[in-house]
Parts: C-alpha cells; structure tokens; sequence
C-alpha cells in the first residue's frame, strides 16, 4: 500500500543551497529585492500532497479529488522526487485504450524532470516551463527532496 505524504512550506524555503536544477544564480532573493531577482523559493507553494511512484493511477485520481488539488508530486521509494502529473494528464491515461488499473505513477510520467531549485530565479523558472510547455515545477533541494512547486499563474 502506497502512503500519501504531506509536507508544509519549509519556513526558510529561499535559505536552501542549489539543487539540480539551479542555473547559476546565487542571489537568494530577499522579498524585497524586487521582481527580477525573486527566486523560485520565495513564491513557490506547499509541496501538498505526495504520491509514491509505485500507486495506481485510479488511486492517485481518487488523493487529488479528495485533497482538492490538480497536481501531485511523485517521489520513489527513498521519498525523491521524480517528477509532477496531474488530473488532465491521469484522465488521459484512463481514458486510453491501454488503460488497466495496474498501471502505476512510474509507467506514466513522461520524464523524471526538470525541477527548480528554490534558488533558481523566477526568470529563469518561467523561461525553462514555457519553453517546455509547463504550468508547474517541482521544487527540490539539493538531494532531490521536494519542498514546493512553483507554478504559472493561471
């Protein structure tokens, strides 16, 4: 059985060093720099919940109805993170012709990335998710633990 985790906004969110995803940056972002120098770890959400790879698609679809959210991170079995999915994408794989109700997190997502560093600049985040066509990142710290995501205003 696959435990569904929780994880509130580290306090120090922006205090972290660089993860994997940092792109050279290493102003910290105080709130009242301005806009241009906001990183990623001073706007980012709650992680919210958190889903192991290892559970069923119909499982996941049935924590985002019940957590009210749109978007689930994924984390393997040593609690990293291995990417984001959310509801259009596991509505899809449903609806497939494929579709069984084995088939887990792990053999949907598409890639396992990329992820932002709470260092990296806001700039910077949006130019790599619009360029990739997505509306959120996860955040990761330097081992690869979540601690947010950073989405696209809508």
């Amino acid at each position: 059985m696959t435990l569904v985790r929780t994880q509130p906004r580290p306090a120090h969110a922006g205090s972290t060093h660089a993860g994997p995803a940092h792109t050279g940056s290493t102003h910290t972002g105080s709130p009242h720099t301005g806009y241009a120098h906001r990183t990623v770890g001073d706007v980012m959400e709650a992680a919210g919940p958190q889903v192991g790879d290892d559970m069923t698609v119909e499982v996941a679809l049935s924590v985002m109805t019940s957590a009210r959210t749109d978007r689930l991170l994924v984390c393997d079995e040593d609690g990293l993170c291995v990417g984001l999915v959310g509801r259009a994408r596991l509505a899809a794989v449903r609806e497939g012709d494929a579709y069984t109700d084995r088939i887990r997190l792990r053999d949907v997502l598409e890639d396992h990335g990329p992820f932002a560093s709470p260092l990296t600049t806001t700039a910077e985040a949006r130019h790599a998710m619009r360029h990739r066509r997505l509306e959120a990142l996860p955040v990761v710290d330097e081992s690869g633990c979540p601690l947010g995501v950073f989405a696209l205003a809508r």
